[in-house]
């Protein structure tokens, strides 16, 4: 049995992969590409039928982590509670600069677009880029959530908007 390393993960834990979200470690196998052989991560993401081979000396590069303690979740959701900072710069800006903390994976960064992006009924309408890129923020969050307080999709998305909707 070998010592398993810092940083390595265990199959049936659940992972967080940056671009794409929550998934869980099915198996670890080696592949070969090119002759050269490396072992690889089997993640089986949780949204999608996306299956995703890590190799396990890329995991740092691709971002891939555990998923976050109570306590980080806490700070999403105090972060949540704050009043949105909408800078003033065209949406072309701001949509990349949303798109970079979406994919970063952090759920700090994830809940800063959350909360800047959402939009009460009473409050002006959104675009449609802005509607989809919120969207894609809650999902992520949501499955997160989900996967840390062992509950569902639904019920994690409807937390993060209670707090939304009470600001």
């Amino acid at each position: 049995m070998s010592k398993k390393k810092k940083g390595e993960f265990n199959i049936g834990e659940l992972v967080v992969y940056p671009k794409h979200g929550v998934g869980e470690i099915k198996s670890i196998s080696t592949i070969e590409v090119s002759k050269i052989k490396t072992k690889c991560y089997i993640i089986q993401m949780e949204q999608a039928k996306l299956l995703i081979r890590v190799p396990l000396d890329k995991q740092n590069e691709v971002g891939l982590r555990k998923i976050a303690s109570k306590k980080k979740i806490e700070e999403v959701f105090n972060i949540l509670e704050q009043k949105p900072k909408i800078r003033r710069i065209m949406w072309s800006r701001r949509a990349q600069e949303y798109d970079v903390k979406i994919h970063s994976g952090d759920p700090l960064k994830i809940g800063e677009v959350i909360r800047d992006l959402f939009r009460k009924n009473n409050q002006p309408e959104q675009s449609y880029s802005e509607r989809q890129m919120f969207q894609i923020a809650l999902e992520r969050l949501a499955r997160e959530v989900a996967a840390i307080e062992k509950t569902d999709y639904f019920n994690a998305t409807e937390k993060i908007e209670k707090i939304l909707y009470s600001r």
